[in-house]
């Protein structure tokens, strides 16, 4: 019997983006699969903790969640070809850059898909063609209407409110300017093959912005580079022998890329992780915090932008400085070097509270030291 994964998913989806073109450059042996209303609802549910999507079936059997942990159990295997680079400063930038990915473009791939009614026609398409495949079109739009409520009822949760869009629009436009004359020079992020932060950037692109009707006409198809890239991470297998940028370095074209990160999103985290470890002191450790622990506000354009404080950003940061400390003293200086380039060096030394994660929540195992010294 064949040795195969399935990838549960819809293409319609962010996270399943990431993995779909992951496991393509990747050349691992998979399908994607469709998840219909009971795997989504009972199986993945029951095997994960959790009613969520893309999850990665394994040819033993094991069902594995996250698109973090996906990637990460896939280079444990499949060594060839890796999507992590070899060097500290790119190691380090390519997880920020995942963080990133993840977390803060997740309000413009909602706020461009649910506050354009043009994209609801392909969103009840493959929902509901992937919920219920064996029913008629008028029971699968029926079905593909409750999750399509519930997302747009995440919209203010996520900072999608009236008094914020100006700044989202005017970012997203920055920001896609930005990324345009970066490919116009380098064919991905860090030089001629894909690494950890394309195909974390490439979720929002794939199934949001670069597929939904009002943002693939209006934001990616007029940014020729932008659109080249995206075909590009659809079938990346060509360009895994290419090589990364030489002596471990990071492209001055990304500064509006990496000032985003460290002035919108590190403090976008710092104030979460605070929340966070003000509830978990209150409510106990090793205890499953909510998905949303109260709001912050970080900026974005220039604004001040408030969204919804999920903890599991911290575990996302938590991944690159694990990998900071990791290393020996002489890669620790070059990262630190690099930070101060942006005026981040403080960003090594964040306090965080220590976080595990389970399916889509986490639970804090230590408290940061400025809270310990409040309650010795």
């Amino acid at each position: 019997m064949r040795q195969q994964y399935t990838l549960f998913g819809w293409h319609l989806s962010y996270f399943t983006g990431k993995a779909l073109c992951y496991l393509r450059y990747k050349q691992v042996d998979f399908r994607l699969k469709p998840v219909n209303l009971f795997t989504l609802t009972w199986t993945i549910k029951k095997k994960t903790g959790a009613a969520v999507l893309p999850v990665l079936l394994s040819p033993q059997g094991e069902w594995i969640q996250d698109t973090s942990v996906i990637i990460d159990h896939i280079e444990s295997l499949f060594p060839e070809n890796p999507v992590m680079p070899a060097t500290p400063v790119q190691t380090f930038a390519s997880l920020l850059l995942e963080a990133w990915g993840d977390e803060w473009w997740v309000p413009i791939a909602m706020h461009t898909r649910w506050n354009y009614p043009e994209n609801y026609a392909l969103f009840e398409h493959d929902a509901g063609k992937a919920l219920l495949p064996w029913a008629p079109w008028f029971l699968q739009k029926r079905v593909a209407a409750k999750p399509a409520r519930f997302l747009r009822g995440m919209l203010p949760y996520v900072g999608i409110v009236p008094e914020q869009y100006d700044a989202m629009n005017r970012w997203t436009t920055k920001m896609l300017d930005a990324l345009d004359a970066h490919f116009s020079a380098t064919p991905f992020l860090l030089g001629d093959r894909p690494s950890l932060g394309d195909f974390s950037l490439v979720g929002t692109m794939y199934g949001h912005l670069g597929r939904d009707p009002w943002p693939k006409r209006e934001l990616v198809a007029p940014r020729k580079h932008l659109s080249v890239w995206l075909e590009r991470m659809k079938n990346p297998a060509p360009y895994s022998k290419g090589v990364l940028l030489p002596d471990d370095g990071i492209p001055r074209s990304l500064d509006a890329v990496f000032y985003s990160v460290f002035h919108e999103f590190v403090p976008m985290v710092e104030a979460v992780a605070e929340n966070t470890a003000r509830y978990a002191a209150k409510h106990g450790l090793n205890k499953k915090l909510p998905r949303r622990v109260g709001q912050v506000t970080t900026t974005m354009a220039g604004e001040p932008f408030t969204r919804g404080a999920l903890p599991y950003m911290v575990w996302m940061l938590q991944r690159a400085l694990d990998a900071y400390r990791a290393m020996n003293p002489s890669e620790q200086a070059q990262v630190r070097q690099w930070l101060g380039n942006y005026g981040a060096a403080h960003l090594l030394d964040l306090d965080l509270p220590r976080v595990s994660r389970a399916a889509l929540n986490v639970s804090v195992e230590q408290l940061p030291s400025n809270f310990l010294e409040q309650a010795a």
